[in-house]
């Protein structure tokens, strides 16, 4: 444990209380029988009190909505009182008390709740991780309490390291048990002690003794998980297909001017941080020193034609617009299941002609702007975003201010990235996974460990370049086609000079086109953050697709006509931008789109799907895509990465005890390596140093086989015009007899594949060296030890030992026993020669009688998953420079654990 921090007197200055409650009565049906009258501090039921706390409702990134809605968490204390302390001496059974810490709890309570806990209950996440022994109890209570003051206690001062012992003189000794429980939780789950604070980087070990794992992605999600996971001990590359971190949050330096030269920082990606209170980011933001620019409310609307909108009639559009939303959330009631396939869009836009709301032109140019601020929001065509749960995320919003990061938020990507080791332009194609590790192929290398996540964006994944090894199970499948991916597109522009106005951070703009609405709606003034004049505009909606192929001149040239419309007529001269950006998210290979969003026919459940992990704990997904509570945003991929760097820990350490378990040695495992080697006595099929066994009585082309390529000496190429298989053959015989007369143990490696596989590689020309590279390179499959094999080999082992019955297999010319005399053995060996020269005067191979069956061609190629080995590397399965006589050993036997 942790020697005492000298701040600990900073924690614990409000100590805890108890309040003594008398137990709970039964839930019974009313009777007549008179009872005493309950105390006023006794709540018969912890979570029956629920004061109301008002909570900004979601707010859209372009104008804030006025709207609020209530949240409820329970009391858990009753006002101390002369009855509460005579009730505390009544009661000295201090097992059924309900901890109070004074009058902060409230709020507690609300930090809790910013932090993503429900107030009077625990999250699925808690009760999967057995926070406590009872469910609804008063255990419960007093851990959510503990929990909570935790959470605030840090949130105070997020630079220190929270330790136990801070809490112990504050929380009673009979509750130090739900204060390990509380904390470890906290602490392995990323709600407490991260960042990049000081007093955290010096919590990073040393030495990374623990699994090896790799990270796809050098976003928010993958660069939080490495993080987490480097603090803890783990070996962790990440492989970034870009020059730069950071993903879909992209801060770029603009600069230029001939006389007085100008510059600034935009962002290019992720720009706002959607409310502060609880937001990860914003503690980053704090630790770091860095202050928070609040967006402020002020948003004026300018009409096609630069004039700006009448205020009343805005508001009444607005409130319109509201309006038919709460109505679309009562139909989609109303409509039950079959609202799943309705589109939001065809919803609002029926509501608009039967209440004949916005019917002139200007209130259907207003109309369709909150249209396009909404399809902003949620990157993508209210025709294609869910009737039933396009707002699913709604009730967990972060509360506080929408704020800019001054400087870019590639501020906090830097910082994330400082001494997390990162490989740059490394662009994966393949992810293969199996029981005992993992591999990820970038061009030509191979990268190896034993789990690996992937946090790529769901476009993506949606586009299938990434190749999983064997395939991701058809669930995740369907959730990743049911979800929808958007789009949103920006021009930034660097001035000479600010000519916008200063006190406002937003101003919009209306078009008379609907499929074009979210051309340039919105501009983002960026002066007062980006240490320059800049202004953004942004593309949504069907207008991002368009935008996509339109040239740039022709973009900016339409922003500069907008701006010269809107400040002209007030005499303002509009001047030429010195620098212009127009980003193309959706054709950048690395996102193809922006950020996800429930589209028709999908839900909040997809979101889930895409986070579960697959393969028994080796391949895991984060991103912001499978952050159901939060999706769509900057902090939302942060939180994931933490969420799947707690999963890996778990795994982690469920595969560490099963192997403690498994170390001690099998009374078994000398019988199992017999009974193979007896199998491989008379291997179904032997070609070269190759030989493979299957169950005879499997008719399937495609059913699992045991490969086995033998290694002895090496031999001289041969030459050209012998028959390859008779060729290695023969010498295969003499090398082994020579290399067992000398005592010398051949090598023996072990792969699955399928019959159809064998067989195709037994046609390969070329010699040995030639099938290994068709092996490796083709096939893609792994040599492997007969350890390694699995339980899949050991079923398939069983299968053909019973189908060969009790039948005993003959000796072969390698069964020479030690106990025999020098006669035996010169008798023996000249039988062998006889038996070789037999053999190479043969022309033919024969192969065995039921073999027919399943000489078919491939019909598709079917590649094995094999297990990686402990040590995480990077190399090439088999580079031709290595394919060359003994040199192709040596790289077998590097790869391969016997």
């Amino acid at each position: 444990m942790n020697p005492p921090s000298p701040t600990a007197d900073e924690f614990s200055y409000l100590p805890l209380e108890f309040v003594p409650y008398p137990p709970l009565p039964p839930q019974t049906t009313p009777t007549p029988i008179q009872t005493p009258p309950t105390p006023a501090f006794a709540l018969p039921n912890p979570n029956a009190a629920f004061p109301s706390f008002p909570i900004p409702k979601k707010r859209r990134r372009g104008r804030p909505q006025k709207t609020q809605t209530s949240f409820h968490f329970p009391q858990f204390f009753p006002p101390k009182s002369a009855q509460n302390q005579q009730q505390k001496k009544l009661v000295p059974d201090i097992s059924e008390e309900i901890i109070v810490i004074n009058k902060e709890s409230t709020n507690e309570a609300l930090i809790g709740l910013s932090a993503g806990f429900p107030a009077d209950s625990l999250t699925d996440e808690e009760i999967d991780a057995r926070v406590v022994t009872n469910i609804g109890g008063i255990e419960q209570v007093n851990y959510i309490l503990i929990r909570n003051h935790i959470i605030a206690k840090w949130r105070e001062n997020v630079n220190v390291w929270m330790t136990k012992e801070m809490f112990l003189n504050s929380v009673p000794i009979h509750c130090h048990g739900l204060l390990d429980s509380a904390y470890d939780y906290l602490v392995s789950h990323g709600y407490i002690n991260f960042g990049v604070s000081q007093s955290i980087k010096e919590r990073f070990p040393n030495e990374y003794t623990k699994s090896n794992v790799i990270v796809v992605g050098a976003g928010l999600a993958g660069l939080s998980a490495a993080r987490q996971l480097m603090r803890l001990g783990f070996k962790v590359t990440v492989l970034e297909g870009r020059k730069r971190a950071g993903g879909r949050v992209y801060t770029m330096r603009m600069e230029g001017g001939a006389g007085n030269r100008v510059s600034a920082s935009v962002d290019l990606g992720g720009s706002v941080l959607t409310g502060t209170l609880g937001n990860p980011l914003g503690i980053l933001a704090r630790q770091l020193g860095f202050w928070m620019h609040k967006v402020r409310d002020k948003c004026p609307l300018y009409s096609v034609g630069g004039r700006p909108v009448d205020l009343d009639m805005d508001m009444k559009v607005e409130t319109a617009f509201n309006r038919l939303l709460d109505k679309a959330s009562r139909l989609r009631q109303l409509m039950g299941d079959v609202s799943v396939d309705v589109s939001l869009g065809a919803a609002l836009e029926t509501f608009r002609q039967v209440y004949e709301d916005a019917v002139n032109k200007e209130e259907i140019n207003l109309f369709n702007w909150h249209c396009a601020n909404l399809e902003y929001a949620n990157a993508g065509l209210l025709s294609k975003l869910s009737l039933a749960f396009w707002d699913q995320d709604d009730p967990y919003d972060m509360g506080g201010d929408h704020c800019f990061l001054p400087g870019g938020n590639g501020r906090l990507v830097q910082a994330l990235a400082e001494n997390v080791p990162i490989l740059y332009e490394k662009t994966v194609h393949t992810i293969r996974y199996g029981s005992d590790g993992v591999q990820v192929i970038a061009g030509s290398q191979v990268f190896e460990g034993d789990m690996v996540l992937c946090t790529v964006p769901l476009g993506v994944l949606k586009s299938g370049s990434i190749k999983f090894i064997p395939e991701l199970p058809q669930r995740k499948l369907d959730g990743i086609k049911r979800l929808g991916y958007g789009l949103l597109n920006k021009v930034a522009m660097l001035f000479p000079c600010v000519f916008w106005e200063t006190d406002l951070d937003t101003f919009g703009h209306l078009t008379d086109d609907t499929s074009s609405r979210g051309e340039f709606f919105l501009f983002y003034s960026y002066a007062t953050v980006a240490g320059g004049p800049i202004l953004i505009a942004l593309v949504a909606g069907e207008a991002a697709h368009k935008f996509e192929s339109m040239p740039p001149t022709d973009a900016v040239t339409k922003v500069i006509q907008i701006l010269k419309g809107i400040y002209e007529p007030q005499g303002i001269t509009v001047p030429e931008p010195i620098q212009t950006v127009c980003t193309r998210w959706g054709s950048d290979p690395f996102t193809l789109g922006s950020y996800s969003n429930v589209a028709v026919g999908a839900s909040g459940d997809d979101y889930d799907i895409l986070a579960e992990s697959v393969g028994d704990g080796r391949l895991f997904f984060a991103g912001e895509a499978t952050n159901r509570r939060y999706p769509a945003t900057m902090h939302g991929a942060f939180l994931s990465g933490l969420r799947e760097a707690a999963n890996m820990i778990h795994y982690a350490g469920t595969r560490a005890s099963r192997m403690k378990v498994n170390r001690t040695p099998s009374k078994n495992a000398h019988t199992c390596a017999s009974l193979l080697a007896d199998l491989y006595r008379e291997p179904d099929i032997e070609f070269g140093s190759f030989s493979v066994i299957f169950d005879r009585k499997n008719p399937d082309p495609k059913s699992t086989a045991i490969l086995r390529v033998t290694f002895s000496e090496p031999r001289k190429k041969s030459q050209e015009g012998s028959r390859p298989d008779q060729r290695h053959s023969n010498k295969l015989l003499f090398q082994q007899l020579q290399s067992h007369f000398n005592q010398q143990q051949p090598l023996h490696v072990y792969t699955l594949l399928s019959k159809q596989q064998a067989l195709e590689l037994r046609e390969v020309r070329g010699g040995d060296e030639m099938r290994m590279n068709y092996l490796c390179e083709k096939l893609g499959v792994k040599l492997i030890g007969r350890k390694g094999l699995g339980p899949t080999a050991d079923s398939l082992i069983a299968s053909i030992k019973a189908e060969r019955g009790g039948h005993k297999t003959p000796a072969t010319s390698l069964g020479l026993k030690s106990g025999m005399s020098k006669l035996q053995k010169v008798t023996l060996k000249r039988k062998l020669v006889r038996r070789a020269k037999i053999v190479r005067s043969s022309n033919k191979y024969v192969p065995p009688p039921n073999l027919n069956m399943v000489n078919v061609k491939v019909l598709e190629e079917i590649r094995t998953t094999n297990q990686a080995p402990r040590e995480m590397n990077s190399t090439e399965f088999f580079p031709p420079e290595l394919v060359n006589k003994g040199q192709l050993e040596n790289s077998v036997r590097a790869i391969t654990d016997c």
